[in-house]
């Protein structure tokens, strides 16, 4: 069973930093974050492939980085520039061949 384990959310102003992270429990595939508000599903914040590959949602492009540690099973969520409109329970998601694994969540709060 893999487990997840995030770190690093917290209350920030509007043009602040974040960094969250996520440690695995062992070798994972593939590593995203994702984001959630209260009435509204789930949507992917950034991802980085097995390879390296990245992808991004439009909203964050410019102002988040995510990286990852192969070595240590983490990945991280560099934001950048945060807006309000960031506030939002952030989780990790990691996969393992075709099994999927979410972390317990963290919350991030931008204050205008």
């Amino acid at each position: 069973q893999v487990q997840l384990v995030e770190s690093g959310g917290g209350l920030v102003q509007a043009g602040g930093s974040l960094r969250l992270s996520c440690a695995a429990s062992f070798s994972i595939d593939s590593m995203g974050w994702f984001r959630q508000t209260p009435g509204k599903q789930r949507e992917l914040v950034a991802h980085v492939t097995s390879g390296g590959s990245t992808i991004y949602t439009d909203s964050v492009k410019g102002r988040f980085t995510i990286s990852r540690d192969y070595t240590k099973n983490t990945v991280d969520l560099q934001m950048n520039s945060l807006k309000p409109e960031d506030t939002a329970v952030y989780y990790c998601r990691a996969t393992v061949r075709v099994n999927i694994y979410w972390g317990q969540g963290t919350q991030v709060t931008v204050s205008s």
